[in-house]
């Protein structure tokens, strides 16, 4: 049975924000630090990791994502920091400074409709954010840490989150590729 590593996003499609996305990666990588960036068009956020599916699952979970209600809305992306801590990075991150409230309402109701579907609880909870990076060693790290902190503040711009998807990922040597499975542009009232 064929099996397929999915994940449930809103994808990131503003040119500006995908070129200040590119600018922020180059200027991290200058720090000499051990990183895997993400390619700035595979740069999304990510409402849930559902893991590996089968076919059979996929318009269950499309019918399940159409009864989720939302209308189109401002997400702005703004600041740099580190996940768990600037003390152990492992993943560099862009904050998102509005469209949270929003974020969390969809996934809000989406994690009931995954757990009916018999998906486990995700127990890390939804901590809305784009992955720009992966820390593989602590090379630079002194270095790093400096420029994250410089870019605490970066402002990004802004994106209309519109498109929930269901993508597929497959993992390469050279990094995932990404495709759409299905896609929603919300339910309304």
């Amino acid at each position: 049975m064929e099996m397929i590593r999915s994940f449930i996003a809103f994808d990131i499609d503003d040119v500006t924000v995908l070129e200040n996305l590119a600018k922020v990666q180059e200027m991290i990588s200058r720090t000499g630090a051990d990183l895997r960036l993400v390619k700035p068009e595979n740069v999304h956020i990510t409402l849930r990791f559902l893991g590996d599916i089968t076919v059979t699952m996929i318009d269950k979970i499309y019918s399940e994502m159409e009864q989720v209600y939302f209308e189109p809305f401002q997400i702005k992306i703004k600041g740099v920091g580190a996940f768990p801590d600037l003390r152990r990075i492992s993943i560099i991150w862009a904050g998102i400074r509005q469209g949270n409230n929003e974020l969390r309402a969809i996934f809000n109701q989406l994690e009931p409709r995954l757990l009916k579907l018999g998906f486990k609880q995700d127990y890390k909870g939804f901590n809305p954010h784009l992955t720009i990076a992966r820390v593989r060693t602590g090379k630079n790290k002194e270095l790093l840490v400096k420029e994250l902190n410089s870019l605490a503040d970066y402002e990004f711009g802004t994106v209309t989150a519109k498109c929930l998807r269901l993508k597929k990922s497959v993992l390469t040597p050279q990094g995932p590729i990404y495709s759409v499975l299905r896609e929603t542009h919300g339910k309304v009232k």
